[in-house]
């Protein structure tokens, strides 16, 4: 997401939040109540696989023939859980209505030409944290989707990790209930999540005259606009192997802000790649647009931050406006500001583009290889999307 504050800002920010319980039922005097349960070994494991069961469920929705039709809840894999470790009926609701918005998603990607032939979700239990009768269950999610009909060179998957805090509350007999589900990245960009986006303080800047970029259509077919390659002299394969080869596992020479609080790390990961493939540092001020450098200490604003990104791609000529997010190919940049309030809030880079003309983007906070275009305007149909040629 966007770096919408400066580096000091991003520091005072904390980097992590506690869930808060939910206030425990108002029992009658005559009714039986257990002690304060305990959270054993086996207790957490139950944990961890409710949770994988829900996101798995969540998954699936997306996934060509999976729940099309409404299919019966026993179907779910969260319908399995019952007595000790379950779904209250408030997050049953709630996982419900998930699923529908997904498979309401599903219908709209099919549209634009793109189903999942199949997926796999694996949840690692990270943290524990029980007070009284409520427990706070940090989890990490990786999720794998198979593109159906995937032609030769293109992608086959597209996949992330994101991370979320399960609450679970203990009723009158000890027994624990899931009563709420949030997600921890910054900005809620993973293909099976419905929270809107999360967006950070408008940016401002010194300079009235800031270059803009233009405002890209989401139509297709789009007009030609192949690239050149050789050009400008960039080796954009680098890029892209650089994105794939990061996109979970950061970069040690380089500051992560994921969880930073601020927007997160899609802008200074979209950097690195472009710097991986020849752009070179442009040192002066952080907070000179016109400026761009980052390395393990010291990093420009339009290094990290997705406004200040397109004031220098732009105003450097190292990028251009293009018309329409299916023209771009591999090394280009898309930005997306999702409440259309003239500040942008995403930065991706493309690394693989089909002989179709459907590209696919990597990119940080959600950390997400390989995600087709097409993907994101089923998911945000209503943001405004930046493309740009490097």
């Amino acid at each position: 997401m966007s770096r919408k504050r400066n580096r000091a800002g991003i520091v005072a920010v904390a980097a992590a939040s506690v869930v808060a319980g939910l206030a425990l039922p108002s029992w009658s005097a005559g009714a039986a109540v257990v002690d304060d349960p305990t959270v054993d070994t086996a207790t957490r494991a139950t944990f961890q696989q409710l949770a994988d069961a829900v996101f798995a469920d969540r998954t699936q929705a997306l996934v060509s023939g999976a729940r099309d039709g409404h299919k019966k809840r026993a179907e779910q894999r969260t319908s399995g859980f019952t007595g000790k470790v379950r779904l209250s009926g408030t997050q049953s609701r709630e996982e419900s209505s998930t699923l529908d918005e997904l498979t309401t998603r599903k219908s709209r990607l099919a549209k634009l030409g793109e189903k999942y032939s199949g997926a796999t979700t694996k949840v690692t239990l990270d943290a524990t944290r029980v007070k009284g009768r409520h427990a706070t269950v940090a989890v990490t999610e990786t999720t794998t989707l198979s593109y159906a009909k995937a032609k030769r060179a293109e992608p086959r998957t597209t996949g992330f990790q994101a991370h979320h805090e399960l609450t679970f509350t203990a009723d009158r007999k000890g027994d624990w209930q899931l009563t709420g589900v949030q997600d921890t990245d910054d900005g809620y960009l993973a293909v099976n999540q419905v929270a809107e986006p999360s967006v950070p303080a408008q940016a401002t800047a010194a300079a009235a005259d800031l270059p803009s970029a233009t405002r890209s259509a989401i139509t297709t077919p789009a007009p030609a606009k192949p690239k050149n390659f050789t050009a400008s002299g960039y080796d954009y394969q680098a890029m892209a192997a650089y994105a794939t080869k990061y996109w979970s596992k950061y970069n040690p020479e380089y500051p992560s802000f994921d969880g930073a609080g601020a927007g997160g790390d899609c802008t200074n990961f979209v950097s690195q790649a472009l710097k991986a493939g020849g752009w070179k540092h442009v040192p002066g001020y952080t907070n000179d647009y016109q400026k761009w450098f980052g390395n393990s200490e010291i990093q420009s604003y339009s290094f990290i931050g997705v406004n200040e990104f397109s004031w220098f791609a732009l105003s450097s000529q190292r990028a251009t406006s293009l018309a329409n997010v299916y023209q771009m190919d591999v090394g280009d940049v898309l930005q997306l500001d999702f409440d259309k309030d003239g500040s942008k809030d995403h930065s991706m880079i493309v690394t693989n583009r089909t002989q179709q003309g459907v590209p696919y983007l990597t990119y940080h906070s959600t950390n997400t290889y390989n995600r087709s275009v097409a993907s994101l305007i089923a998911s945000y149909p209503n943001a405004a999307y930046y493309a740009y040629r490097t």
